[in-house]
């Protein structure tokens, strides 16, 4: 293509601009993660290779000290050949670029955080009204690299930043190696081979899972319709947001990514889907996991079954009631919610 290497640049400029804006407003854990796989990401590190720590840590003081200096500059157009696009036109750029087998990422993500990346197109489908475009190689992108996500009708699934995710969880784990659904879903994958090969049989099949749930989402779409992105965009407490996410992405899981695993037997993917099942989304939903872990010790579905046919009702009527108490008084929803997110026991099924 054409001067590709000024589209490159364009991309990881406003890619920096993002991060000088909003990286800081993480947690610091996920902050750090964040700047730990961007570092190695740069520096085209292997998996395996260690980490010097003060060369990190110089690292990441070095770049710190270079977003001072973006935070308040505009997002640039990119340009394609001797085109220009707006960087959020990612239906536009992706047209373009499609036939040089590239692909482009351009959205608010979590937060509101404008996320971007430029990879290598693997291949591109339709899949349950959907357009998927599966990126192999990035060659920009921030410290916000999320393996899967849906954009305007088209699911974005990035294999790069999935093999970096699963290669850190796998580390982390490695440290103390503790029983639990993690433990089970490498067991299950099987150790046998290197790292290396772990991850790529692990990466596989993990990525049709996270197909699976952005079809969820596609799925829960119609169901609550346009205003329940409104209704997160006017909500300011990051508790509340945070709440009314994990409800959808609860329903997200019911209505599509549950019963596939099940329906298809993946046994290593239900391990590891509970091994990610983590914080809120895990305290809302007591009797999915009562119901994996009964399945996982005695081999027996019916009960995890069941909570997921349960929990597809359940969880729809409560994004459902959500939605409608904002409806009724945009106002004050924000603090009918707030207790909620305490209050787990009144949301049981």
């Amino acid at each position: 293509m054409r001067d590709f290497q000024k589209t490159i640049e364009a991309v990881q400029a406003n890619c920096h601009i993002a991060d000088a804006r909003h990286a800081r407003e993480m947690s610091m854990c996920n902050y750090l993660l964040g700047m730990r796989e961007l570092y190695i990401w740069e520096h085209e590190f292997p998996p395996t290779r260690p980490l010097v720590k003060a060369e990190l840590s110089s690292w990441l003081m070095q770049r710190e000290m270079y977003w001072e200096a973006l935070e308040e500059l505009d997002y640039s157009p990119i340009p394609i050949g001797l085109q220009e696009f707006d960087p959020f036109d990612i239906h536009g750029i992706n047209t373009v670029l499609e036939t040089h087998g590239l692909v482009y990422g351009g959205g608010l993500g979590r937060w509101g955080k404008p996320n971007f990346f430029l990879g290598q197109l693997l291949r591109s489908e339709k899949i349950n009204g959907l357009t998927l475009r599966v990126s192999g190689c990035e060659y920009a992108r921030d410290i916000t690299a999320s393996p899967a996500a849906l954009r305007e009708g088209t699911l974005f699934l990035r294999t790069d930043a999935l093999q970096r995710w699963l290669s850190e969880k796998i580390e982390i784990w490695s440290v103390h190696e503790a029983d639990g659904a993690l433990k089970s879903a490498i067991d299950c994958y099987g150790l046998q081979g290197d790292k290396a090969s772990l991850l790529q049989r692990m990466a596989e099949q993990e990525s049709e899972v996270l197909i699976l749930h952005e079809i969820g989402e596609a799925m829960a779409e119609p169901m609550l319709g346009p205003q329940w992105r409104e209704m997160l965009m006017s909500f300011t407490s990051r508790r509340v947001i945070f709440f009314a996410r994990s409800v959808r992405d609860n329903l997200a899981d019911c209505l599509s990514t549950l019963p596939e695993l099940i329906k298809r037997k993946q046994n290593c993917s239900i391990h590891f889907y509970f091994s990610n099942l983590e914080g809120l989304r895990r305290t809302l939903f007591p009797q999915l996991v009562s119901a994996y872990e009964h399945w996982r010790d005695c081999g027996d579905i019916t009960r995890l079954v069941d909570a997921t046919v349960a929990g597809e009702d359940h969880w729809r009527k409560v994004a459902t009631q959500l939605l409608e108490d904002w409806k009724l008084n945009p106002q004050s929803a924000e603090a009918l919610i707030d207790p909620l997110v305490d209050n787990h026991e009144s949301l049981t099924l």
